[in-house]
């Protein structure tokens, strides 16, 4: 099975960390789980105009090409303004409405304030069943203070703890989608 990860982030190291943290998680759980980091700030996604795929370019259509092609995902995000970036959902607009079907689509996120950890429920969720994926019941929300100010490591026992929560969730969920 392939887990991808995407890091909607364009700045910083935080939700990069958090999305590399489910990965790692996932292949410790089960060590045949193939993961790769699609991390945004490696490439350059062209802004969504509603043309077809093909008229993008190469870092668009190749991004796009490893979600399609992942047995299932994990999304990372910073909360900017009670929001998900505007590169993730830029991200998500390139994509077909059918993308996830049967897919299980995890979902992290990083912000400075315990105020915004509802919008993984009720924002990025949503999007994610909307392109038809299985938003396990688990997500995960850091707060900036649970990162070494220094190496921007996850310092909170309890953060480590979910992500693998959330990492066993999905390999458990996606197994059962693909009858393994």
């Amino acid at each position: 099975m392939k887990l991808v990860g995407v890091s909607g982030a364009l700045a910083g190291e935080k939700t990069s960390v958090a999305v590399h943290g489910v990965l790692t998680a996932a292949r410790r759980h089960d060590s045949t789980v193939d993961t790769e980091l699609v991390d945004l700030r490696d490439y350059e996604i062209e802004f969504a105009v509603g043309l077809p795929l093909a008229s993008y370019n190469e870092d668009t259509w190749n991004v796009v090409q490893k979600i399609l092609s992942a047995d299932f995902l994990v999304f990372g995000t910073p909360i900017y303004q009670a929001s998900l970036s505007g590169a993730l959902k830029n991200l998500l607009d390139h994509l077909p409405e059918y993308a996830f079907r049967n897919k299980v689509t995890g979902m992290v996120a990083t912000g400075w304030t315990n105020k915004h950890f509802l919008v993984l429920e009720y924002h990025l969720g949503s999007i994610l069943s909307y392109f038809k994926g299985l938003v396990p019941t688990g997500n995960v929300f850091i707060q900036n203070n649970s990162f070494d100010i220094e190496s921007d490591e996850i310092i909170d026992e309890r953060i480590s703890e979910r992500i693998q929560k959330l990492a066993e969730e999905m390999i458990y969920l996606q197994r059962g989608i693909m009858n393994k």
